[in-house]
């Protein structure tokens, strides 16, 4: 059977359209489950160790989950397609929430983080996802086409940690810990994504694109990540793509983490939902404006933007101690930096490499990024415990100033380039 291509096709535009639709409604679940349980995993391994200092374990375990799952899975997408590793991941993910919650309600620690690892394929479908929406967009629409589908796990996101309290009630009432009926919700919600990949995701947009390779070498991921690693290497712009997705990453987890906690401290433990929903809505809810920006101002200069937006915010959650009020506008402000260093490192990345690696390197992209989130959600309780709240957001300033830097390199690097081109 002869797979259709862009070549073939006479409404490319229209099958675009299809794929966004798929991907928006698949997203929503997917975001409901992973926000849902960021709002109360760290308030579960704290209850369950005793102390804050590790309890970043549960979100760091997730989230190096999503990162052992990104390098297997864009090797199985390059010879598979969208569509079978997509759904697969969020199945796994599944899994992996019903093996947290057991692990939480019996109180094996151990078992909790191996379900949280799990649970980090779930988050590695979603963030996928927007490489998804980038298959089939030309060049001039790549960032408004993922921000489209990032923006659509405002729903999702913003939904999950709203509906918390009322699956955590729901938990109590059949007799578990309050902290373990979100995952349930989690295990059903990511079931439902990937049904809806498996029904609707078709055409396959990664294989209408022609960038499905089924006599692909299965490359050892160390491989892999070498080779991806080499290709990016090849462009300033590529690693700066990268540096923006990663960075971002680091330092919204590392502060987003002990955000509850730290709330919690202060006796506003029931606010740090509703925080964390501004803080989705920050990190999801413009993205449409945010790509058509990066669009049209250029990925480069969109970088210095979120670089800065990312320092203000961290200055603020802690410019005055504890104000309530400024930590819902500093979590809001990470929340849409993170959105710009997001859409446009995957679209810098996403566009400055070769077709033949692009899969692979997308990969190698989401590696790091989880890698450096899986990090500082681990070092964020350490820090807290050790130096305060406070310190953390210091660590995450400064972050965001050697994005800018880098940022400001790549940029006068380009325009020199370009004066000697001319």
């Amino acid at each position: 059977m002869i797979q259709p291509s862009i070549d073939t096709l006479e409404h490319r535009a229209e099958l675009q359209r299809r794929t966004l639709t798929t991907l928006r409604v698949a997203v929503v679940p997917g975001q409901a489950a992973v926000a849902g349980t960021v709002a109360v995993v760290s308030l579960l391994a704290k209850d369950m160790l005793g102390s804050d200092r590790l309890a970043g374990l549960g979100s760091a375990a997730f989230t190096f989950g999503a990162a052992l799952t990104s390098i297997p899975l864009a090797a199985f997408m390059r010879r598979r397609g969208r569509r079978p590793g997509l759904a697969l991941a969020l199945g796994i993910g599944s899994f992996g929430s019903l093996v947290a919650a057991a692990g939480g309600q019996t109180r094996m620690f151990w078992l909790f983080i191996i379900g949280m690892l799990l649970f980090g394929s779930g988050q590695a479908a979603s963030l996928g996802a927007r490489y998804a929406a980038a298959d089939l967009a030309t060049d001039d629409e790549r960032a408004k086409a993922i921000g489209a589908v990032v923006w659509i796990g405002t729903l999702g996101a913003v939904f999950g940690p709203l509906f918390t309290p009322l699956e955590k009630r729901f938990g109590i009432a059949i007799g578990l810990d309050e902290y373990v009926g979100p995952y349930l919700f989690a295990a059903a919600l990511f079931a439902l994504g990937a049904l809806a990949y498996l029904v609707f995701l078709r055409p396959d947009p990664l294989v209408v694109s022609n960038a499905v390779d089924p006599t692909a070498e299965r490359a050892r991921p160390i491989k892999q990540v070498r080779n991806s690693f080499g290709e990016i290497r090849k462009s300033k712009h590529a690693v700066l793509g990268l540096v923006a997705m990663a960075g971002a990453q680091a330092s919204m987890v590392g502060v987003m983490t002990m955000t509850p906690p730290h709330m919690a401290d202060h006796g506003h433990a029931d606010l740090s939902a509703m925080v964390l929903a501004l803080h989705i809505v920050g990190m999801f809810g413009l993205a449409p404006l945010v790509g058509r920006f990066v669009d049209r101002t250029g990925a480069v200069k969109s970088v210095l933007f979120g670089a800065v937006l990312l320092g203000v915010s961290t200055i603020t959650v802690q410019i005055a101690g504890y104000v309530p009020a400024l930590v819902f506008i500093g979590l809001f402000l990470l929340g849409l930096g993170w959105n710009i260093g997001l859409i446009a490192g995957t679209s810098l990345l996403t566009s400055s490499v070769p077709v033949h690696a692009r899969v692979e390197a997308q990969g190698t992209g989401d590696l790091t990024l989880s890698l450096c989130g899986a990090i500082a959600a681990l070092g964020s309780g350490f820090v807290k415990q050790s130096f305060e709240y406070h310190i953390l957001a210091d660590l995450a300033t400064v972050l965001a100033g050697g994005m800018l830097l880098y940022a400001l390199y790549v940029r006068a690097a380009s325009n020199a380039a370009a004066s000697i081109a001319h």
